[in-house]
């Protein structure tokens, strides 16, 4: 065979091939897997399917909802630059990913914060809670994470408590024209010693206190379960405050299914409540890569089945 003749007919050879890929492509796009339907709205977050999914918070996003994720949560959208938050918040209106919590403020692990009644660090949270209303605006975000920070070892507990209810009623007023809730998250002992905010009564107390449907719950049940278990009950006395729920399991802080909290029987209390809120995937995967990311896809599965 002529070279000549030889370039042109590997070319033409080359071109059907490449040409029936793409046809084989195009039809398998068409034909678009059935998508598993959840009783409740789980939200994963970024990094939780990244080796399935890849690297990009755009891809990710598309692949939690392609395996019937209806919600999302993002511990670090106010960080995130502004262009990004606009094209995962596009993304998530495309795909129908409801926004979850964000952390609202800057946490004072060590120092105290809001329990102080220092006018300078209320100040401080008044304009995080500010900018942070244009976050949750631009990316469509109903509520977004407090934690009041540490104990003041130096006050009785109950001024702590007046100085941490008066800065949520400023906050709440700067809320709620806008809609928008911050949901207070009760941290255990064993991960967070000596932070104010420890328990369900405690953050049930300071909700009713405050008075405001932008100043309620987030119940962890990862937390609660260290801090004080007997989380049906729990759940149940503080039920009126509790507006966001996230997840975890104990010991490890991985899936359900990975510990000792019966998530099935949680899941359906929950469910029968009439819950309609979110519930954050708070947690890592119990095995590293593909494998530990379909392991995660598979335990939801499985305790969201209780119907």
């Amino acid at each position: 065979m002529k070279r000549r003749n030889f370039i042109q007919k590997s070319a033409l050879t080359t071109g059907a091939i490449s040409l029936a890929s793409s046809l084989a492509y195009a039809n398998s796009m068409n034909q678009k897997p059935k998508v598993h339907k959840y009783n409740l709205k789980y939200a994963p977050h970024l990094g939780m399917f990244k080796n399935l999914a890849g690297e990009d918070p755009i891809d990710q996003l598309n692949f939690m909802a392609d395996q019937g994720y209806t919600a999302f949560e993002d511990n670090e959208m106010r960080k995130r630059p502004i262009e990004l938050q606009e094209k995962m918040a596009k993304t998530m209106k495309e795909r129908g990913l409801e926004m979850g919590v964000f952390v609202a403020h800057e946490i004072h692990w060590k120092t105290p914060n809001l329990a102080s009644g220092d006018k300078a660090k209320r100040v401080e949270f008044l304009n995080d809670i500010k900018n942070s209303i244009a976050v949750a605006k631009r990316v469509n975000a109903k509520w977004m994470t407090v934690v009041p920070g540490h104990l003041d070892l130096k006050l009785k507990m109950g001024y702590q408590t007046a100085n941490v209810i008066e800065s949520l009623r400023q906050a709440s007023a700067l809320l709620e024209p806008h809609n928008i809730a911050m949901v207070l998250e009760p941290l255990n002992f064993r991960d967070h010693p000596g932070l104010f905010l420890t328990d369900s009564p405690q953050a049930y107390e300071i909700c009713r206190a405050v008075d405001s449907p932008s100043c309620k719950i987030l119940f962890d049940i990862y937390h609660q379960q260290i801090q004080e278990g007997n989380l049906i009950p729990n759940m149940e006395a503080s039920w009126s405050e509790i507006a966001y729920i996230q997840i975890g399991d104990n010991p490890g802080r991985k899936e359900p299914t990975t510990g000792e909290i019966n998530y099935g029987n949680v899941f359906k209390w929950i469910h029968e409540q009439g819950y309609d809120g979110i519930l954050g995937m708070e947690h890592g995967n119990s095995r590293e890569g593909k494998e530990g990311e379909l392991a995660v896809i598979e335990a939801y599965k499985k305790v969201d089945s209780f119907k």
